[in-house]
């Protein structure tokens, strides 16, 4: 510390800055009981007493006259700081409950980066929800931007993952049910977040989940329904490439969907779902989004119910998506209680019953499927293995495969089809499964190969659009296995059976 300073100095500086009285400097003086102390022993004191914070410390010896208020709002120390802006807690009126968004200086004399800024404010005031971190205040002048915000006592998400490696099931549920409400707030006002990722949602000390940071749905433009998605800055590529990808305008609720999907596949794994990079032309490449692997793959633990959830919101197809954030929060609120209730048995898509139901028949294991191989297409582990026992107890051979595209690469042209019959799920594949099994009835070389989709009664645009034929069968969910084995018997009933 340097003693160019005298404590004298030093206590003026105090003064002069407005951060306390001269009755409240010298009080704490007088505590060294001596004239001769030393600028650190001032300093100490200082702080010890709460006259000055270790930020205002720093500020008062370097000689900065400014940043010490922002209005009637005194900063106290710097909770974060981003590329754009900084964060610190404030006080006013003794109150140390506030937030102070600044916009860093290097930003201001850029139109589009203040013309951000202050547009998120105001897009904050606008919206008032328990989920959604509160925008009280803000002050547009050009030479010292900044807004007053909700402080949240807490760590942001990303912060939390980090530190835990993964969350808890239910405690990942629970807190993507406060950020979809958040959403299904928003929506009501005709705002998307356009900037859905870990580190813009504050967990507070008493669990609950708060959204923030708005500054891209302010930059929406729903008067232009047509309006492809643009790339104005690094934040908005992600979402500019499903965008895009998909075929989708800019602004589409449902990206905000398809993140929070993600957000919630990396707090249950600990993985990020999207292969993470910064290279500008990799991110804007949709193949990313469909190179995904299946929740279960990569956490084989996930509990069915928030599976079920995450593949759906994460959907590239947008029409297979949730549709809205409320749509998404209802089905958070099943699993919910699901769990809490300790069920963890597997279900099917949509989460009201078993994905197979066995039935009232002998389990005695019998040879109808000797000579026979059946390929399961299904991701979840429990259907996996549910369907696979049963079909092995008649003298099946299963092979199990997670992705349809791996599935249609294993059919090469000119060689052996390595199953006879393939059974594609839908539950929380989708598309996928759909486009597979449909082309398998379009290619040449799979033609002959029977398939059978399994689909959800509610999954109404995959059963219409299901090609159906003469080596084709779609099956509802949930599933009786004598129906399968039925109809895999009618479907087999042409093929010669293969030498053991």
């Amino acid at each position: 510390m340097s003693e160019l300073l005298t404590p004298d100095q030093f206590m003026s500086r105090i003064i002069g800055a407005g951060l306390a009285d001269s009755h409240t400097v010298d009080q704490a003086r007088a505590t060294l009981r001596t004239q001769s102390a030393s600028l650190d022993d001032v300093v100490r004191v200082m702080q010890r007493f709460g006259v000055i914070t270790t930020l205002q410390t720093e500020k008062l010896l370097r000689g900065d006259r400014t940043g010490f208020f922002y209005g009637p709002y005194k900063v106290l120390y710097l909770i974060g700081a981003g590329t754009f802006a900084r964060v610190y807690r404030a006080a006013k009126d003794n109150v140390e409950a506030f937030a102070i968004k600044v916009l860093r200086k290097r930003f201001r004399d850029q139109s589009d980066q203040l013309e951000q800024f202050l547009r998120e404010a105001r897009m904050g005031l606008k919206l008032r929800h328990p989920n959604i971190v509160s925008v009280y205040d803000v002050d547009p002048d050009i030479r010292n931007p900044y807004m007053v915000m909700e402080f949240v006592e807490g760590q942001n998400l990303r912060e939390l993952v980090r530190v835990r490696g993964s969350l808890e099931p239910l405690t990942c549920l629970k807190l993507m049910h406060d950020v979809c409400s958040a959403l299904s707030h928003a929506s009501t006002q005709g705002i998307s977040h356009r900037d859905m990722k870990l580190s813009n949602v504050l967990v507070s000390a008493e669990g609950r989940a708060k959204l923030v940071d708005f500054g891209l749905a302010a930059l929406a433009d729903r008067n232009n329904p047509e309006q492809v998605a643009d790339c104005p800055n690094a934040r908005a590529i992600d979402y500019a490439a499903l965008e895009r990808g998909t075929g989708v305008r800019k602004d589409d609720p449902r990206s905000d969907i398809y993140f929070a999907g993600s957000m919630l596949y990396h707090m249950i794994s600990g993985r990020a779902a999207l292969t993470e990079t910064r290279d500008r032309l990799a991110r804007l490449n949709v193949t990313r989004f469909h190179q995904v692997k299946p929740i279960h793959e990569v956490f084989p633990e996930c509990p069915p119910a928030v599976g079920h959830i995450i593949s759906k919101a994460m959907e590239v197809n947008p029409e297979g998506r949730y549709q809205s954030a409320a749509a998404m929060q209802t089905e958070i609120k099943k699993a919910i209680d699901r769990l809490e209730r300790g069920d963890v048995s597997r279900r099917s898509d949509q989460g009201d019953g078993e994905a197979v139901r066995y039935d009232d028949e002998e389990d005695d294991p019998s040879e109808e499927g000797l000579g026979f191989v059946v390929m399961l297409v299904e991701s979840q582990a429990g259907l996996q293995n549910a369907v696979r026992d049963r079909l092995k107890s008649r003298g099946y051979r299963v092979l199990i495969i997670s992705n349809p595209n791996r599935a249609l690469d294993r059919f090469v042209p000119g060689e052996p089809p390595p199953a006879d019959l393939v059974i594609f799920s839908a539950a929380e594949l989708g598309n996928l499964a759909l486009e597979a099994h449909n082309l398998f009835a379009a290619s040449e070389h799979t033609q002959q190969v029977p398939t059978v989709l399994l689909a959800d009664r509610r999954q109404v645009r995959i059963i219409q659009e299901a090609t159906r034929g003469q080596n084709r069968k779609l099956l509802a969910l949930p599933l009786k296995v004598r129906e399968l084995r039925s109809s895999i018997a009618e479907l087999l009933k042409e093929t010669p059976r293969r030498s053991l």
